[in-house]
């Protein structure tokens, strides 16, 4: 089943005695590279070589047990090995198996997040307050960066809209399952009975694209700058910095207020736009094989209700995987682990089962 993973061992012995070569050593680049590569490969090749152990061990204690004449300990002990080798061999093929599926090439990439309040007004825009410190602090648990890119702040410290990058290493594999509506049940501070209220949120999660990926021909582009102001009027930049772009073929427009540098917030609106560009390309693409996307933790559209945090139950249930942990303080101080690592499981027994099928 898995004779082909002798072309990741040959790649893998290359790869370590290239990364010994002056030559290579001296340029940082190709150095980067073969790393970047050594680094994708080590586990599929350290689980195959656990996996040929098990496989070692089972032959050695099926030899011994044929032997005649054989002690009873020493039988017994076989057998415990044995039963001990067929488990490790059993388990070691499934992980193989999950290690072997194709990856998703915006895995490794940054991400830029993008909240939005939905229904409920003033409650959803401080909802959206929360989840934006919620990332933020699970970024920080992972040595990741957050940086601003654009903020549409309300007067009561919430956000009409939030938009940031996170850069480091695999933020997109873990933070691509937050994309869709999230909803919220608590009693707002301004209601005097005491009801819990419904507010939603929108969570959009794009990887970021290099131009390369994406061209864009700026024919088709509408700049415009303006000047940024907060929440009531205040930080009002008296220059008119903040910049505004239209992409005219499909109307798209995104707006960049958070530096006082026109050039760095022009910079940041391309990213952001490539960004989303990109997603509506890969739409495409993704409606061509829709079952490819069709996994159990949903398909990553916007409109659809992932989540729904429960102030008064101290519960979050993430309605995708009927998964529901009451530790909602945790979760909401960034962490988000568990619910990440449950995701990350569910969508890789859902490929794992399209494989077997497409095998079959």
């Amino acid at each position: 089943m898995f004779e082909n993973i002798q072309v990741f061992e040959k790649r893998y012995e290359e790869l370590n005695q290239k990364l010994c070569d002056p030559t290579v050593l001296a340029d940082p680049a190709v150095y980067a590279e073969l790393m970047k590569e050594h680094k994708s490969i080590t586990p599929i090749v350290e689980k195959y070589r656990e996996y040929k152990h098990a496989e070692d061990a089972e032959a050695e204690a099926l030899a011994l047990l044929e032997e005649s004449g054989l002690e009873k300990e020493l039988r017994e002990l076989a057998e415990q090995e044995l039963e001990q080798a067929k488990k490790d061999i059993a388990r070691t093929s499934d992980e193989l198996k999950i290690l072997l599926l194709p990856r998703d090439p915006n895995d490794e990439k940054n991400v830029i997040m993008e909240i939005r309040g939905g229904a409920g007004g003033e409650e959803a825009a401080l909802f959206s307050a929360v989840l934006f410190r919620m990332y933020s602090m699970y970024a920080e648990r992972h040595g990741w960066q957050t940086e601003l890119l654009n903020v549409n702040e309300t007067e009561l410290g919430g956000y009409k809209e939030i938009s940031f990058m996170i850069s480091g290493d695999g933020a997109y594999s873990r933070l691509k399952y937050e994309s869709g509506v999230h909803r919220v049940q608590r009693v707002p501070e301004t209601e005097t009975q005491g009801r819990v209220h419904t507010s939603t949120a929108t969570v959009a999660v794009l990887p970021e694209v290099d131009d390369v990926e994406i061209e864009i021909n700026p024919k088709d582009l509408q700049i415009d700058t303006f000047r940024s102001s907060g929440a009531g009027g205040q930080h009002i930049n008296k220059t008119s910095s903040a910049i505004r772009i239209t992409h005219l073929p499909t109307g798209m427009v995104v707006e960049c207020q958070d530096e006082r540098s026109q050039f760095k917030n022009k910079d940041k609106a391309m990213r952001v736009l490539r960004s989303r560009l990109y997603e509506i390309e890969q739409a495409k693409q993704d409606a061509k094989v829709a079952a490819d996307r069709r996994s159990q933790v949903g398909t990553g559209d916007r409109s659809e209700r992932i989540r729904t945090y429960n102030y008064p139950q101290g519960r979050l249930t993430d309605h995708r995987i009927g998964l529901t942990l009451y530790r909602l303080d945790d979760i909401l101080n960034g962490d988000l682990d568990e619910v990440i690592d449950a995701l990350v499981a569910a969508d890789r027994a859902a490929k794992l089962e399209q494989s077997v099928e497409s095998q079959g």
